[in-house]
C-alpha cells in the first residue's frame, strides 16, 4: 500500500525517460520524476520516498524533505492567498492549501502559522489546518509522567510556553524553568513532568527526577569541558548569564552538577574555573 503523506520504502520496477517507477510490496507504482532519481541504481534496489498528489491528482514519489508528514505540526510561511484558501510552503514544489473553513483566523500573505497536515477523507488530498483544537486532544493520554517526548512550541503566553506534546495532546512549559531561547514552531525533545487531575500535562525540558537531571547536567559540563581543552574560567560563583551562555542551563543546575562531578573526583575546583581531573 502507497502511503500519501509518509515515507514509503518502495522498490525500483522500470525505468522510463521521465523517471522511475517504483513499486510496493503489493505491486502499487508511483513514479519517481528524475530530478529525484539517484544517479547509479538497480532493479528492486530499496529507495526511500515520500508521497504526495500532483496538480493533476495523481500520486507522485520525491525524495525532497517535508516540513511535516500527514498528522503532525509544523510552523509554516503563507505563500499565497486565492479564492479556495491559503497556500502554504511546506518544502514541496506544490504548496499545501489551507481551505478557509481550516482557518482559526483569516490568514495573511507572509505570516507564519502552526499547521496541522490531514487527508481529507472525501478527496483522498493532504490539506493543512490552523485550527489545531480539532486535532489535539487530552482527554485519553498516550503519554505518562516521566516520558521522554518530541513537542513543538504554539505560542508564549504568561505563564510559559503552551506546545504540542507527540502531535496528540497540549502541554505547558512553564517560563521559570526555560533557561534558553524558544521560539514558535521549534521542534524539541522533552519530558513529560506531571499530568494533572485534568489531564493537564506539564513538560519540562530536563529530564524528570534529581538523579537524572544531574546526570545529564554533568554529562554536559564534562563534554564542554572536554572540547575546551579540558579546562573552562568560570565556577559556580560566576554570573548566571555567563554560565548560561556556555552550558545552557541555570545557575542553580549548573552548582548542582558540578558539586555531583566534584563528589566523584572527575573535576577540580579552582579559583580561576573548573578543570578536568586526569583518569
Amino acid at each position: 500500500m502507497l502511503n500519501l503523506g509518509e515515507y514509503n520504502t518502495l522498490k525500483v520496477a522500470e525505468a522510463v525517460d521521465f523517471g522511475l517507477y517504483l513499486k510496493d510490496d503489493e505491486g502499487n507504482q508511483v513514479l519517481l520524476p528524475t530530478k529525484f532519481c539517484p544517479e547509479d541504481y538497480s532493479l528492486d534496489q530499496e529507495i526511500d520516498v515520500f508521497i504526495l498528489k500532483d496538480s493533476e491528482d495523481r500520486l507522485l514519489a520525491t525524495t525532497a524533505q517535508p516540513k511535516l508528514l500527514v498528522n503532525e505540526f509544523a510552523l509554516l510561511k503563507v505563500t499565497a492567498l486565492t479564492g479556495i484558501g491559503a497556500f502554504m510552503d511546506w518544502g514541496m514544489d506544490k504548496e499545501l492549501l489551507v481551505p478557509f473553513s481550516e482557518q482559526k483566523v483569516d490568514m495573511e500573505e507572509g505570516r507564519w502559522y502552526v499547521i496541522y497536515m490531514g487527508i481529507d477523507n472525501e478527496t483522498n488530498r493532504l490539506y493543512g489546518s490552523s485550527k489545531l483544537n480539532r486535532y489535539l486532544q487530552n482527554q485519553i493520554l498516550s503519554v505518562e509522567e516521566g516520558d521522554k517526548v518530541k513537542i513543538v512550541v504554539y505560542k508564549k503566553t504568561e505563564l510559559g510556553y503552551t506546545v504540542i506534546v507527540e502531535d496528540e495532546h497540549w502541554g505547558l512549559v512553564y517560563g521559570n524553568e526555560v533557561f534558553r531561547e524558544l521560539n514558535v514552531g521549534d521542534k524539541l525533545e522533552a519530558y513529560v513532568k506531571n499530568i494533572r487531575n485534568d489531564n493537564k500535562i506539564d513538560i519540562t525540558l530536563q529530564p524528570v527526577g534529581y538523579d537524572n537531571v544531574i546526570g545529564a547536567n554533568s554529562a554536559a559540563i564534562l563534554n564542554e569541558l572536554e572540547e575546551s581543552g579540558g579546562f573552562i574560567p568560570i565556577t559556580d560563583k560566576g554570573a548566571p548569564d555567563d554560565i548560561y551562555s556556555i552550558f545552557e542551563m541555570s545557575k542553580k543546575a549548573f552548582k548542582k552538577a558540578v558539586g555531583d562531578l566534584y563528589k566523584q573526583r572527575k573535576i577540580a575546583i579552582k579559583p580561576e574555573g573548573i578543570s578536568l581531573i586526569d583518569d
